[in-house]
């Protein structure tokens, strides 16, 4: 049996938050960790555990105190293998750097319907890092504007990354599909595959690419002009 993703919400909008509590309580493979209001009181809840007490955390960028970009960072810093989410109204460039630069694993809209959501999470609870096309089109913007750097994986030497990877052909095609900013079932279906599948081919291009995320993956292949 699969272990439940432990997730917290932290969310200033009480209405909204009950919303995603009542959303993921019937979602499959979900449990709520923990429902908070503030990130202080989502710290505070987690104590000085020195392991991630959960594995996903939904993040509103507009808190109250100290905002979700800044307790992204955190998290990343003292929990890395914690997969956050920004989930917010914001769709304008320099909160989307804000979050990325702060390692958010996916950005998505308060608009994003609830099923594209859930699947949203699962991706990224599995290791992707799905950004909705609306704000890939913006990541993309922000790296051919010069504004989004060619990054690589933490440790990973800039010497290391200047050769540029083989990929397969089908693999250049998931990418393509990436810089166009479809999704994971939008890239599923174009090019006539499962979403398994299509997640098993973002795996490997991060592995081969040295990136966590698609926005890394997109500046990455721009940079590097691997398409």
């Amino acid at each position: 049996m699969q272990t439940p993703i432990r997730t917290v919400i932290v969310e200033d909008d009480p209405r909204y938050r009950e919303g995603l509590e009542r959303l993921l309580a019937r979602a499959a493979g979900f449990t709520v960790w923990g429902s908070y209001g503030s990130a202080e009181a989502l710290f505070g809840a987690a104590g000085p555990a020195a392991g991630a007490p959960f594995d996903l955390a939904i993040m509103d960028v507009g808190l109250p105190g100290l905002g979700g970009i800044e307790a992204t960072r955190r998290i990343k810093r003292r929990w890395p293998e914690v997969a956050v989410v920004m989930l917010t109204v914001f769709e304008d460039p320099p909160t989307i750097l804000g979050a990325i630069c702060a390692g958010a694993d996916g950005y998505t809209l308060k608009s994003t319907p609830a099923g594209e959501l859930v699947e949203m999470l699962r991706s990224v609870a599995d290791g992707g890092a799905p950004l909705t096309p609306g704000v890939a089109r913006q990541v993309l913007d922000l790296v051919r504007a010069g504004r989004l750097p060619a990054l690589a994986a933490p440790g990973v030497r800039a010497a290391e990354t200047v050769d540029a990877p083989v990929l397969t052909s089908r693999e250049q095609e998931v990418l393509r599909g990436l810089v166009r900013g479809l999704s994971y079932k939008q890239i599923a279906a174009e090019l006539s595959l499962s979403l398994d599948t299509v997640r098993s081919h973002i795996k490997s291009l991060y592995k081969k690419l040295q990136v966590h995320s698609i926005a890394e993956a997109i500046s990455r292949t721009l940079h590097a002009k691997l398409l």
